[in-house]
């Protein structure tokens, strides 16, 4: 059973919403809330898997509601206003529902979010069994990211870009390069600069304290320096 709920400052839509999670058998509607204060505030003990989520409300957006969300559930929107839906792939929510929409809309939508946090319950564990992949969520999928092809890893304001081998453009992911950093293996990555993290064995030129991957050239930060520096005395022929 997937724990749901849902919010939206208007009371029938919120009664429709209701209605449709608990007439689906994989769904278990722990509670509707017609603003995300309240709903943040039942969430602080009551984890939830996935979110039905209006976009104009008072007091905060749906859109801020969902930032405020650290490693938080699935969203699924559900909003009269089509002009949201780029900032909701943004955000990475699962669905964009456009009222008004009908059950068969609201069930596709709920299945996606069924598969996706079926996968991620089971991510954890490989994740800690190995030290050659993670998954990471991008662009409404989760894809899987093998270590051996990651040549660095450049982190951004709300996002972070990983080049990969044999790939000409870079898998973005709304995430932090430090979450991220933990995940890595250690003695294969190494942050060399506040906004990148280098694959070690990827390495195959250095001038003028820059790393060259390419025509990219990724300066190793002061803060860095010495660790970096010890990691090739320790190389070092």
């Amino acid at each position: 059973m997937i724990k749901t709920i849902a919010i939206d400052d208007e009371p029938l839509a919120l009664k429709l919403v209701g209605g449709y999670i608990e007439k689906t058998p994989f769904l278990y509607l722990a509670g509707v809330f017609d603003n995300p204060l309240s709903a943040m505030e039942f969430m602080e003990s009551n984890p939830v898997d996935l979110i039905f989520l209006d976009i104009q409300m008072p007091d905060i957006t749906g859109t801020d509601f969902v930032r405020l969300l650290n490693n938080g559930p699935k969203i699924i929107f559900t909003t009269a206003y089509e002009r949201y839906a780029l900032e909701g792939f943004r955000l990475e929510a699962v669905g964009y529902l456009l009222k008004p929409f009908g059950y068969e809309e609201f069930l596709a939508a709920a299945q996606k979010a069924k598969k996706l946090i079926g996968l991620e319950k089971m991510a954890p564990a490989h994740i800690e069994a190995n030290n050659e992949f993670l998954f990471l969520k991008s662009e409404y999928k989760i894809r899987r990211i093998n270590f051996n092809e990651i040549l660095y890893i450049e982190g951004l304001k709300d996002y972070v870009k990983v080049f990969l081998q044999n790939e000409p453009h870079p898998v973005l992911s709304i995430n932090t390069l430090k979450s991220l950093e933990q995940k890595l293996p250690e003695s294969k990555f190494m942050r060399v600069h506040r906004s990148f993290i280098v694959n070690l064995e990827k390495i195959q030129t250095i001038e003028r304290s820059r790393i060259v991957f390419g025509k990219v050239y990724i300066a190793v930060g002061d803060q860095y320096k010495d660790k970096f520096q010890e990691y090739l005395d320790k190389n070092f022929l």
